[in-house]
């Protein structure tokens, strides 16, 4: 498979037409046309449905799509790193991050960096430890900032000092507002908004199981959410109570929500990772040693 089939594939994908995709690849219809049927017989499998005015994926034509877009993207990373190969440091660099105000501390290094060094780019990318770790093992990110339990077998790391601190959001209206503190029995029978941490394959870690006892497979989960900004909306909506870490919604005056620390106190600690025995593009060797003198 050729990149540039690659590239003329995802653009029909994108388009749903052959009309639309040749008009933005600048080609002709027919040449785009023999283009796709030469990349099907390649495969051996049937990757579109065409109708009379537009077309769609097939199962397999949508499985490319996802492996096309990982490829597309990691040979421009290889570009990019070659091309920042040179006396003046300069290149981009893709970070993986939860939701965490330690983000804070890496940014102000990522400012530094981008004083000393105004040729380096930073990228980010924000997801849940699994859409961070997936990225990291392909090779499309440089590092990940993933809030504990991790799996650290792949991944040289440094543990960041700070904890996050778990607690509820909920709006200031809320009968569990008036509380300076939540404990188990007050989650017990209203509808919960759960993060990806809370979920029975992580909370055994991450310290949920032992903070709910035995009423955990009892609770009443109204909805699930890998980023916190949804789940503001859902309970500035009435959804329910959003279990999530401190300092990552608005709860100022001007703003109807609240936050709401758990008793006993939970916490999360903080790593920042990377792939064992990966080598580092110039800008991204030169982030981890700023990272590691701010750390360690």
């Amino acid at each position: 498979m050729e990149i540039r089939v690659l590239k003329y594939f995802l653009a029909v994908a994108r388009e749903g037409s052959i009309t639309g995709a040749a008009d933005f690849l600048h080609l002709t219809q027919p040449t785009l046309s023999r283009q796709l049927k030469d990349l099907e017989k390649e495969l051996g499998q049937k990757l579109f449905i065409r109708g009379s005015h537009n077309i769609t994926l097939t199962p397999e034509g949508m499985l490319l799509r996802k492996r096309a877009g990982e490829i597309i993207e990691m040979v421009e990373k290889t570009e990019s790193e070659f091309s920042s190969i040179s006396e003046i440091i300069g290149g981009d660099i893709h970070i993986g991050c939860g939701e965490t105000e330690a983000m804070k501390d890496v940014a102000q290094i990522m400012n530094e960096l981008t004083h000393d060094y105004p040729d380096i780019k930073f990228h980010i990318y924000s997801g849940n430890a699994e859409d961070v770790t997936e990225k990291l093992d392909k090779g499309l990110l440089d590092f990940g900032v993933l809030i504990q339990p991790i799996d650290l077998s792949k991944y040289d790391h440094i543990t960041l000092p700070q904890k996050d601190v778990w607690g509820v959001v909920m709006r200031k209206d809320s009968p569990l507002a008036q509380k300076e503190s939540i404990v188990f029995e007050d989650l017990v029978n209203v509808p919960i908004l759960a993060s990806r941490q809370m979920s029975r394959k992580y909370s055994a870690d991450s310290g949920f199981l032992d903070w709910f006892g035995d009423e955990f497979d009892n609770l009443n989960i109204a909805a699930t959410y890998n980023l916190v900004y949804n789940a503001a909306i859902m309970v500035e909506a009435g959804l329910g109570y959003a279990v999530t870490l401190d300092k990552l919604v608005n709860t100022s005056e001007e703003s109807s929500l609240c936050f709401r620390p758990l008793s006993p106190k939970l916490e999360s600690g903080l790593d920042i990772v990377w792939k064992r025995y990966q080598i580092f593009s110039p800008a991204a060797k030169i982030f981890l040693e700023r990272l590691q003198e701010k750390f360690k």
